[in-house]
């Protein structure tokens, strides 16, 4: 039997089931959330699942965007750089070419500093901006410091959650089976 109401603009379609025992899953379609519940629960107890599920799928659909092109990267980087890097230094620090590369399952990011260029794992387009800023000015520091040096490390911490993102990465690393220092940025 199945029932549909309206939560907050989103079309709900509430179907039970005396099949189901305890779980509760939720799928969209079309423009319609189907809660599917167990029988016997209360009208407030399937109202509560209800808001409890459509709040987790717009969560989700919240932390999916549409991946960034190696276009939009390189502007990022060349702000990132002017922001946080340049005015350090005293002069324009700016890649060669900055691009996603689907080839590093063990790193985040990597640099060539001979060669100017910067690639980001394509994992880290499903992670928050602040967490791919952080890992971009990573590989931009090493445009001006190759190896990881007290003054590369004080270039490279220069975004406001530089600490956090760390923290980030190293906790998705450790969830997704990675080794115990979590993925490297890069390979030096």
């Amino acid at each position: 039997m199945a029932q549909r109401i309206d939560l907050d603009g989103t079309t709900v379609e509430l179907r039970r089931s005396a099949r189901r025992r305890r779980t509760i899953q939720a799928r969209r379609e079309g423009q319609v959330v189907v809660v599917m519940l167990p029988t016997g629960m209360t009208a407030a107890e399937e109202l509560r699942w209800a808001r409890t599920m459509v709040a987790r799928m717009r969560r989700q659909q919240e932390r999916r965007r549409p991946p960034v092109g190696d276009e939009a990267l390189e502007a990022r980087a060349e702000q990132l750089a002017r922001e946080h890097l340049d005015p350090v230094v005293g002069h324009p620090v700016r890649p060669v070419s900055v691009r996603w590369v689907t080839n590093q399952n063990h790193r985040w990011g990597s640099c060539t500093p001979s060669e100017g260029t910067i690639r980001l794992s394509h994992r880290l387009q499903q992670m928050p901006d602040w967490v791919v800023d952080h890992v971009l000015l990573h590989e931009l520091a090493h445009l001006v410091e190759p190896h990881h040096t007290e003054r590369f490390h004080e270039l490279a911490g220069r975004t406001p959650h530089a600490e956090r993102a760390a923290g980030y990465l190293e906790g998705w690393s450790a969830a997704d089976g990675g080794a115990p220092g979590g993925d490297e940025i890069d390979g030096d």
